[in-house]
C-alpha cells in the first residue's frame, strides 16, 4: 500500500498531517510522516493592537479538553509543550528516521510579527492562525529507501492504536470529487503589478533594499473534499517537502520544493531558492534553459543576496566559524520550472534549541528580500492582502531536538469555499517588468491549470 492511499483514510481527521516526500528520488526525499491526534494542540491568533499583545497562543491538552492561553512568544510555548509532554518518553528509538515523536504544523508568514516590529496596512480576509501546532505520540512513518511502513507510539498504546488503524483501513476511503467553482482571480491587475514594480524599483534606487520579493494571490471558489485536490497536485509536481494539513475547518495544500530549515545531531541545512525559469518539452531546450539559469549573473546575484543573509541568520544560534556554503548555484528541475538552488549548513551551538533556530531566521530570506526587515516592510505596503501561510513553513521538531521545515511556495489554503495560492519573485535593480510577471505564471503551470475551471491570466 503506498502512503497516498495510507494517508487517505486518516484526511478527514482534524488535526491529521502528511509531511509527503513524494515517494520520489530527489536527495531530500526519505520518509513521510503521518500524523493524527495530537496529545496537544497550540494554536496563535493575533490579537487586537490596541492591547499591546502581538497575539495569543491557545493550548489544548486533548487529554483532559483542558484549554490555557498565553502571551508568550509562541516558539518558547511550543518548546515548553514538547518538553513537558515528552517527559519520561522515548519513542521506538530504533525506527531509523529523525523524528521521534514531537511536533508537527505550520508557522505562517505573518508569525514573523512575533519577532519583529512591522506596519499593519494590508488586508488579513483569511482566518487562519499564525500558528498551528500538534504534539504527537503517535505517527506512521514510510521509508521510501527501504520501501516499509513503521508506526510509532507509546508501547501502552500500541494495542488500542492498531486496533483503531485497524478498523479505518478496513472501510473504503470515500472522498467526495474536488471542483473549482470560479475562475482564479487574481488579486491584482498586470497594470497594477507594473505599478508595484516600479516602486520596488525605486526602492533599490534610493538605497532601501537590494531585493524585494513580490507576490500576487490567485483565488477561486470550490466544493469538495481538498485531499482530493491535493492528490492530483502531488503527482503534477513532485515537491520533496509537500504536506497536507486538516484543521477544523480549513486545509492547507503544499507542493513545496524548498527547504527552510533542517537540524539532525546538531547540524544545520538550508536550501535557499533564488532563480526560476520555466522547463521545455523538447529536451535540447530545456537543457539549455538549465545552463542559461545556471550561468545567469542576474539570478546568481539575487541568490547570493539571500545566501548572504541566511548565513547572517542561522550564525546567531550556531558555532562561530561553523557556518559554511558548501553548495552554490546548482539547479534543481521539478515538472514545472528549473530552479537556482545553493546549501548553507552551520552547527548549532549546545546552548539553544531548534526553536531558538526557526525563531532567528523566521521567515525564511529566500521569499522576503534583503535586508529581511526593510523587504518585509515594503512587502506588507504594496501586496494588496497578508500572506497568511504562504512564504511561511510547515513541518516538524522532533522530541529528540531535530527539525526538518520547508519554505511554503506552491501552497494553497482552502477556507470558506474559497481556495487561495500565491507565486512571487525577487525583483532586483536589473529586474525586467515583462519577466517577473510571468515568472509568477510559470511557478504556477502545475498548479492553478491543473486545478482550473477554465485558466485566468490577470
Amino acid at each position: 500500500m503506498s502512503s497516498n492511499k495510507v494517508f487517505a483514510h486518516l484526511s478527514d481527521l482534524p488535526w491529521s498531517m502528511w509531511l509527503d516526500s513524494y515517494d520520489n528520488q530527489h536527495v531530500d526525499s526519505r520518509f513521510d510522516i503521518m500524523v493524527w491526534d495530537p496529545v496537544v494542540t497550540l494554536s496563535t491568533t493575533s490579537s487586537p493592537r490596541e492591547n499591546k499583545l502581538h497575539s495569543v497562543t491557545t493550548i489544548t491538552n486533548n487529554r483532559d479538553n483542558s484549554h490555557v492561553s498565553s502571551t508568550e512568544d509562541p516558539l518558547y510555548l511550543l518548546n515548553q509543550a514538547l518538553e513537558e509532554t515528552f517527559i519520561n518518553i522515548n519513542l521506538s528509538p530504533d525506527i531509523d528516521c529523525p523524528f521521534k515523536g514531537g511536533a508537527v504544523g505550520y508557522f505562517a508568514y505573518d508569525l514573523g510579527r512575533e519577532f519583529e516590529v512591522l506596519p499593519e496596512v494590508c488586508e488579513q480576509d483569511i482566518n487562519l492562525p499564525n500558528m498551528a501546532i500538534g504534539i504527537y505520540t503517535k505517527a506512521i512513518i514510510f521509508d521510501n529507501q527501504k520501501n516499509t511502513f513503521n508506526l510509532l507510539c507509546l508501547e501502552s498504546e500500541r494495542a488500542s492504536t492498531e486496533a483503531f488503524l485497524f478498523e479505518l483501513f478496513k472501510h473504503k476511503e470515500e472522498n467526495s470529487n474536488f471542483l473549482l467553482n470560479s475562475d482564479w482571480q487574481s488579486n491584482m491587475t498586470e497594470s497594477e503589478y507594473a505599478e508595484k514594480f516600479t516602486q520596488v524599483h525605486e526602492y533599490i534606487l534610493a538605497g532601501d533594499c537590494y531585493q524585494i520579493n513580490l507576490a500576487q494571490r490567485f483565488t477561486a471558489s470550490y466544493s469538495g473534499n481538498e485531499f482530493e485536490a491535493y492528490q492530483t497536485l502531488r503527482k503534477e509536481n513532485n515537491g520533496p517537502f509537500s504536506a497536507f494539513i486538516r484543521l477544523e475547518d480549513s486545509a492547507i495544500l503544499s507542493v513545496s520544493p524548498e527547504r527552510f530549515l533542517q537540524l539532525k545531531d546538531q547540524q544545520v541545512q538550508s536550501k535557499p531558492i533564488k532563480g526560476t525559469l520555466p522547463r521545455h518539452a523538447s529536451p535540447e531546450q530545456d537543457k539549455q534553459a538549465a545552463e542559461t539559469l545556471q550561468l545567469s549573473k542576474k539570478d546568481r546575484a539575487e541568490n547570493l543576496m539571500i545566501v548572504d543573509l541566511l548565513r547572517n541568520d542561522i550564525s546567531k544560534v550556531c558555532e562561530p566559524g561553523s557556518v559554511v556554503v558548501p553548495k552554490l548555484f546548482y539547479i534543481e528541475s521539478f515538472p514545472a520550472v528549473h530552479h537556482l538552488v545553493s546549501t548553507v549548513e552551520g552547527k548549532l551551538s549546545s546552548e539553544f534549541t531548534a526553536a531558538d533556530l526557526l525563531r532567528g531566521a523566521f521567515p525564511g530570506g529566500s521569499i522576503t528580500g534583503a535586508p529581511k526587515i526593510r523587504a518585509m516592510e515594503i512587502i506588507e505596503e504594496l501586496e494588496p492582502h497578508r500572506r497568511s501561510i504562504y512564504c511561511g513553513s510547515i513541518g516538524y521538531i522532533s522530541a529528540c531536538g531535530n527539525m526538518d521545515t520547508s519554505i511554503t511556495i506552491r501552497t494553497l489554503i482552502c477556507e470558506r469555499n474559497n481556495i487561495h495560492c500565491w507565486a512571487g519573485g525577487g525583483l532586483v535593480a536589473d529586474s525586467i517588468l515583462a519577466n517577473e510577471y510571468q515568472e509568477t505564471f510559470d511557478k504556477l503551470k502545475k498548479i492553478t491549470p491543473v486545478l482550473r475551471k477554465s485558466y485566468y491570466k490577470a
